[in-house]
C-alpha cells in the first residue's frame, strides 16, 4: 500500500468483520501514507452490499423505481435520504467513496444488471440518480456513475464473458448513455464498463479511447475521474495479460485501474507498470475527495438529517416491492 503506484484501496465482504473492526482497518490504510489512501467500496444496496453486520440494509435500486412509478416526489425525497444513509454510514466507520450509483437502465436483458438499475427509463434513471447523489453530497461523500454507456442490454456478465451491445451509437447515446450526459457535474466519476459496442469500437468501452476521451470527455464533457472496472474480471481478458490490460485502460483514458481478485497480477503490475498522472490528474482525484468530518459513528446516529433520512429508508423497505 506504500507503493507510488497504489492510489485507493477497495474493501469487499472479505476485508468485513464487525464496523469496529471496519474503523480499525480504516485508520491502520490511513496510517500508511501522507496524504492518506482514499478507501472504497461496492456499496449500492441490495445484491451488491459488502457491509451489512451494524449497517442499514439497503433495498435493491429496482425499489426506488417502482416508487417512482406510483409516487414521483416520494421517490425523489426516498432516494435522496438513501444516499445520505449510505454516505454517513460509510463515512463514518472511515470509508471514503462507494462505486455507485448504477445507471444501467432496466431492459430485462442482463442478469447480473437486475434489479440493481433504478428503471427502464433513461430520464427516470438520471432524476433518481441524481438525488442519490446529492444524498452522498450531504454527507460528504462523492459519487461514481456506473457502467458507461451501459451494461442493460448485453445479456452475458461481464465477470464471465465478454458481452457484446450491436446497437448503434445514437442509439445508446439517446437511451443508455443519456443519464451521463443529463447529470453533468453530478457525477465525481465514471465507471465503464467491459462490454463491446462493435458498431462504434472493436475493444470494450474501459479500453477504448473512443468512448473514454471523445464520447465521455469530448461530447458529453465530462470532466471527473474515470476507474476501470475490475481487470480481473474475464471481460477485461480481450485486452491481453495483466499487464496489457492496465495499460491499455490507461491509454484509453482512465485515471485508477481496478485489480480486486488477482494477487499476482497486482504485484506484476508494480513491479512492471510504468506510469506518470497528467496535468489533469489531480483535479479529477480531488473531485472524488470526501468532505467535512468523519470517523465519529457516535455523531452520525445522533444527527437528525440521518434519523429523518432512516425513517424514509424504512418506509421503502416496509411498503410493496
Amino acid at each position: 500500500m506504500r507503493h507510488p503506484l497504489v492510489g485507493q484501496v477497495l474493501l469487499f465482504t472479505r476485508n468485513f468483520a464487525s464496523p469496529q473492526q471496519l474503523s480499525e482497518l480504516a485508520a491502520e490504510i490511513r496510517s500508511l501514507r501522507d496524504p492518506a489512501l482514499r478507501i472504497c467500496v461496492d456499496h449500492e444496496g441490495g445484491r451488491v452490499q459488502r457491509f451489512r453486520d451494524g449497517f442499514s440494509a439497503i433495498p435493491a435500486m429496482s425499489r426506488l423505481g417502482a416508487l417512482w412509478d406510483r409516487d414521483v416526489l416520494a421517490a425523489c425525497r426516498t432516494a435522496t435520504s438513501i444516499g445520505h444513509v449510505i454516505a454517513s454510514e460509510l463515512r463514518s466507520r472511515g470509508v471514503d467513496l462507494t462505486f455507485a450509483p448504477v445507471l444501467d437502465l432496466a431492459w430485462g436483458r442482463s442478469a447480473v444488471i437486475g434489479d440493481r438499475a433504478l428503471h427502464s427509463d433513461p430520464r427516470v434513471v438520471a432524476m433518481l440518480a441524481a438525488h442519490l447523489t446529492h444524498g452522498f453530497a450531504l454527507a460528504g461523500m462523492a459519487s461514481c456513475g456506473k457502467h458507461f454507456p451501459g451494461h442493460g442490454w448485453a445479456a452475458a456478465d461481464s465477470h464471465h464473458e465478454v458481452p457484446q451491445d450491436p446497437r448503434p451509437l445514437q442509439t445508446i447515446l439517446a437511451q443508455d448513455a443519456a443519464p451521463y450526459r443529463w447529470l453533468g457535474v453530478s457525477l465525481s466519476s465514471v465507471m465503464p464498463a467491459h462490454v463491446v459496442y462493435p458498431q462504434v469500437d472493436a475493444r470494450p468501452a474501459g479500453f477504448s479511447r473512443r468512448w473514454i476521451g471523445e464520447i465521455l470527455r469530448g461530447d458529453l464533457g465530462f470532466a471527473g475521474a474515470v476507474f476501470s472496472d475490475d481487470l480481473s474480471m474475464e471481460g477485461a481478458g480481450v485486452a491481453g495479460d495483466m499487464g496489457a490490460r492496465a495499460t491499455a485502460a490507461l491509454e484509453a483514458g482512465c485515471d485508477f485501474i481496478l485489480v480486486c481478485n488477482d494477487p499476482e497480477g497486482v504485484e506484476r503490475l508494480l513491479t512492471e507498470l510504468r506510469w506518470q498522472p497528467g496535468a489533469t490528474f489531480a483535479r479529477r482525484l480531488e473531485r472524488i475527495a470526501p468532505v467535512g468530518w468523519r470517523d465519529d459513528p457516535a455523531q452520525w446516529r445522533r444527527n437528525d438529517g440521518y434519523l429523518a433520512a432512516l425513517r424514509d429508508l424504512d418506509q421503502l423497505a416496509s411498503g410493496p416491492a
